[in-house]
């Protein structure tokens, strides 16, 4: 009976042992991650930004083709390519970056295994404001990574939000659409 119990005990542990090791945690490479986006001016063009610094971590488990995102952007590192703007986006009128540091996603992945479209579904926290947000995501790959050889993941994912239901409505009044297209270009290495 004891050998029994025993057996059982030993097979069950073996069983339960590959799911747990098919989890691995990546750290988002913050020389590789700049999340950025277009936004309307006046209905006459189009401005792209970017946020210079950002982190995050990933989990994967490629067997179920599951895994978690978790980003931070620093604010006051937006960057328009223009200096003028940078200061004024990061000031008490738009970003307010003194009061709200930080934007955050925080999401699940699902559907990453070979030849099927991955989906990302979370929560967008931007000027204290946090809202559902679903990413679109167009590709998703691992490879070894060339020199330290750990996985090496890299997505590009988009989705439009509307701005000022982040409170961020600046130009509103003056005909700027609210819709804003945020794209998230990153790379992750695996921590072991």
């Amino acid at each position: 009976m004891f050998a029994t119990k025993l057996m059982m005990l030993v097979l069950t542990a073996g069983a339960a042992a590959p799911v747990l090791a098919a989890v691995t945690d990546y750290d988002l490479d913050p020389d590789h991650t700049y999340p950025s986006f277009e936004a309307d001016h006046m209905g006459i063009s189009l401005w792209r930004g970017k946020f210079n610094h950002s982190t995050g971590k990933m989990t994967l488990d490629k067997a179920t083709g599951l895994g978690t995102v978790d980003v931070t952007i620093d604010v006051a590192s937006v960057d328009f390519g223009h200096d003028k703007l940078n200061a004024w986006a990061v000031g008490p009128e738009f970003f307010d970056a003194a009061r709200f540091p930080q934007a955050s996603y925080r999401g699940k992945l699902t559907g990453f295994r070979k030849g099927a479209k991955p989906r990302v579904t979370g929560q967008l926290t931007l000027h204290g404001v946090t809202r559902p947000v679903d990413l679109r995501v167009n590709s998703f790959k691992c490879i070894p990574h060339p020199l330290s050889k750990r996985d090496y993941c890299g997505a590009d994912a988009l989705v439009t939000i509307k701005r000022d239901e982040f409170g961020l409505s600046a130009g509103k009044d003056y005909g700027f659409s609210m819709d804003v297209t945020l794209r998230i270009q990153v790379e992750a290495i695996a921590t072991e």
